[in-house]
């Protein structure tokens, strides 16, 4: 079991605000981070990491990594690290990155079967796409066999079809090693997709906890379809306006009436919806 009782002041999107979260994780499990920038996200993962001290108390099965008294360091941890940034070491290799981990050649050589690198293993990382570098980077992370994984965003610069592919990948090292795992992560699909758990925060507090249907599903029954996105223009079309919002990969156009316009704001955050009787799938 992982027990977080911790606070630390920090300069939110709002300015100043205590990062103030108790809570227990069951080991194994996996467990998503969500909630709007600044939220406070990634400083609880630097916390876990020991890249950030704080205030309270870190319990990690039978160890304990922080107290009023005590600050394992990081490399005593036993954590891997996912960032968005993959931070491989450009002078070495794909596999010569996994091995400056662990000198294990055999789980090595594994990871890079598992993640389908085993042909790209003396290629420096410059001469590699994106989604290779992040392959390297997770399979570095686990050359730790790491007893808890934390992930910051790993796939968000990354094309749709092969954050799907890496998504696999992920979820099948999570349960071939026996991680807990704790993702920060903006996108629906991805965490309904990977994690049994959901933790929004809001300025640096818990609001919602629960599974991916309780927390992300807008709708029961025949309620309304909720979405939200980006507003990006408002177009007049004679008598009418066209409403343009970006959601997710896509941008959607909304019919409006002026006195649903008269206040919008480009760039705002929108919510549109839609009865549910008879929704179509194409």
């Amino acid at each position: 079991m992982i027990k977080i009782d911790i606070n630390k002041k920090l300069h939110g999107s709002n300015g100043v605000m205590d990062l103030n979260v108790e809570l227990e994780i069951k080991e194994h499990s996996f467990v998503a981070l969500a909630g709007e920038s600044g939220s406070g996200k990634t400083t609880l993962l630097r916390i876990l990491a020991g890249l950030e001290d704080s205030l309270g108390t870190l319990h990690i099965g039978d160890e304990i990594w922080l107290n009023d008294k005590f600050h394992m360091p990081t490399q005593k941890r036993g954590i891997g690290f996912v960032f968005q940034d993959y931070a491989l070491f450009p002078n070495m290799s794909v596999e010569e990155n996994l091995l400056y981990v662990a000198k294990d050649k055999k789980l090595a050589k594994h990871l890079l079967e598992v993640t389908q690198l085993s042909e790209l293993s003396k290629r420096l990382p410059n001469t590699l796409s994106g989604g290779q570098k992040q392959r390297v980077s997770l399979c570095r992370a686990f050359m730790r066999r790491p007893k808890l994984l934390l992930m910051d965003e790993p796939l968000s610069a990354l094309d749709p079809m092969m954050r799907t592919k890496l998504q696999n990948e992920i979820l099948a090292l999570h349960k071939e090693f026996g991680t807990t795992t704790i993702m920060v992560s903006h996108d629906p699909s991805e965490i309904y997709r990977l994690c049994g758990r959901v933790i929004v925060l809001e300025q640096g507090t818990i609001i919602h906890d629960g599974s991916p249907k309780e927390v992300l599903l807008r709708t029961k029954g025949s309620q309304k379809f909720s979405f939200e996105g980006e507003l990006l223009d408002v177009v007049k079309v004679d008598v009418i306006y066209v409403v343009i919002i970006s959601i997710g990969q896509q941008l959607v156009e909304v019919v409006a009436t002026y006195d649903e316009v008269k206040n919008l704001r480009i760039g705002e955050r929108v919510s549109i919806s839609t009865k549910a009787f008879a929704p179509m799938i194409d």
